[in-house]
């Protein structure tokens, strides 16, 4: 059973799963966190909620990427990804909280595309730093 587990493709469809299902539970969390609801929005072509969503789910698989990449297990994996999307959700409260003229979440579900696009840029970016530090 054990080189069962150690072949690549069983390995690339094993961790390729488990980031599907947790990109579905960390947008459902960022979903309860939001004051409108992603998908209703999107379907409607709300393209600055698109942008944000959009920045949201490139982010989380950027931590996933880096985390692959760093370790062995898939429960590292997991762990290191949840530990990576719980700073960029810290990130998205701080963000609201530096922009006090600007209320993030409210602009974003009105359609703003200026403040969806910097949340997006937010979300990618910080990807990529919180990716970095992954060991």
């Amino acid at each position: 059973m054990d080189t069962f587990w150690e072949n690549i493709i069983v390995e690339t469809a094993a961790r390729y799963s488990v980031v599907i299902l947790c990109t579905i539970v960390f947008l459902a969390v960022f979903e309860l966190v939001t004051s409108y609801k992603n998908w209703e929005e999107i379907k409607k072509g709300n393209i600055s909620v698109a942008m944000a969503t959009g920045g949201k789910i490139f982010g989380i698989a950027t931590i996933f990427r880096y985390s692959i990449e760093h370790n062995d297990t898939l429960l590292t994996s997991i762990g290191w990804g949840a530990i990576g999307f719980f700073l960029l959700i810290i990130a998205y409260f701080i963000f609201e909280f530096l922009t006090p003229t600007i209320k993030v979440d409210e602009e974003i579900g009105k359609g703003n595309i200026a403040v969806g696009f910097i949340s997006m840029t937010i979300s990618i970016s910080l990807a990529f730093v919180i990716g970095a530090n992954i060991v």
